[in-house]
């Protein structure tokens, strides 16, 4: 028997849609083809959000709302929605809050999920693959929403009010103040995105700066913006997997890439740095975490959806995991900065700009990467401004040095 006729549908969704309105007063409407639609509102308002259903498979997430259903449903046509992609997402949470009969405890989907990702294999071959199906869209795509450097990461709103682009160049600066950059010092940046940061470094600090990156989209135009600055003889964008990095270094930076390196390959991944960091460096690590202390999946399979459309193979570490294994790799932690309001505000901008520009980027890709982006920054949005997830930044330099050399506070970070 097929879903899709209307009578079906009718006998699906009608006593689901009165079950809700009963637990729940939503601003939703629900439609789908020959009806005229059902309001799960108890008042006469109008609803904020209308639900189209475009078929079973729709109103299957709907009839177990998971924001990894809903998600998926939306991405792939069976579901359409009309409001604004702040209703939206706030109405897609309420939905899988009700979806949710766990308890609070893993499910069998999630359960499935994390024996998947425990089996994943981190290769060089699997990681450039990964990153590239992510970075990889079209440079123009990230273009019309990112500010004009293309800094792709957490932006440092130092007082609040500042633009994008203002926030973003504080946070390379706040950065490369952190680590103490000294010109004439050799900079590794590990995945340098569309090179803001290495040109910063050697412009502004006069450091020598290798960049690299697993993006073929990324590597042509930084390499181009290096060659725009005149800074050939300073700046070196490679297209390298990080173990394959010969150094040594005075400074290394890592900024929104360790999430791409999987749990169990942490130890590894800092034990590289240590080993291509020179002694007496600093390095830091720029990176987004788990709020759940066992490394666990965000509430209501909403990292499923990000790991089959977004970043396949990302997994996210308690920051705990991070400073232990940190350790374990040879280093010392000695500053953690959580940016979570940060990234917050950062992801507001880039949906606002995604939104502001819908038609241009509907016009350059297709319809299902349109829609997988316009879910995933507004609701990464959401998951850090609800603790969901996190980001730090964490300052560290090679384990078992005299606590002489350590500074006695952190003024020189603030220093203008």
């Amino acid at each position: 028997m097929r879903l899709s006729a209307t009578s079906t549908l009718d006998a699906a969704l009608t006593p689901w849609a009165e079950r809700l309105r009963q637990r729940l007063d939503l601003p939703l409407l629900v439609r789908w083809k020959g009806s005229a639609g059902l309001r799960l509102s108890q008042s006469d308002t109008e609803p904020r959000v209308i639900i189209d259903v475009s078929d079973a498979s729709g109103a299957a997430a709907l009839l177990a709302p998971s924001l990894d259903n809903l998600g998926r449903a939306y991405v792939e046509g069976h579901l359409d929605v009309t409001g604004t992609v702040h209703d939206i997402m706030d109405l897609a949470h309420r939905l899988a809050d009700i979806g949710d009969t766990d308890d609070g405890q893993p499910g069998l989907m999630q359960r499935l999920a994390h024996k998947v990702a425990d089996a994943v294999s981190h290769s060089r071959a699997a990681d450039r693959k990964a990153i590239q199906y992510h970075y990889d869209v079209s440079n123009d795509f990230y273009a019309e929403w990112l500010d004009p450097a293309m800094v792709y990461s957490c932006a440092y709103f130092e007082q609040g009010d500042e633009s994008l682009a203002e926030a973003q160049m504080k946070k390379i600066d706040h950065i490369l103040t952190k680590i103490r950059l000294q010109r004439g010092q050799r900079l590794l940046d590990i995945g340098c995105g569309w090179g803001a940061l290495v040109l910063r470094a050697a412009q502004k600090f006069g450091a020598r700066c290798v960049g690299i990156t697993l993006s073929q989209n990324q590597l042509e135009l930084a390499t181009e913006r290096v060659r725009a600055a005149g800074l050939q003889e300073q700046v070196e964008i490679r297209l390298q997997d990080y173990r394959d990095v010969q150094g040594p270094f005075e400074r290394i930076t890592s900024v929104g890439m360790f999430e791409h390196v999987g749990l169990k390959n942490l130890v590894a991944y800092f034990r590289v740095i240590h080993d291509l960091l020179a002694p007496g460096g600093w390095a830091m690590n720029h990176g987004i975490t788990s709020t759940d202390a066992h490394n666990g999946e965000t509430s209501h399979g909403g990292g499923r959806f990000i790991d089959q459309y977004v970043f396949p193979q990302g997994e996210l570490p308690h920051i705990g995991t991070v400073l232990a294994t940190m350790q374990e790799g040879g280093l010392e932690p000695f500053d953690i900065e959580s940016l979570r309001r940060h990234y917050a505000r950062t992801l507001q901008c880039w949906s606002d700009a995604f939104e502001a520009r819908a038609e241009r980027l509907k016009s350059m890709v297709a319809d299902k990467t349109w829609r997988i982006w316009r879910m995933y920054l507004v609701g990464s949005q959401w998951a850090f401004e609800h603790d969901e997830v996190s980001i730090f930044q964490a300052l560290c330099r090679r384990a078992g040095q005299q606590a002489a050399t350590l500074p006695w506070s952190r003024r020189w970070m603030y220093r203008t």
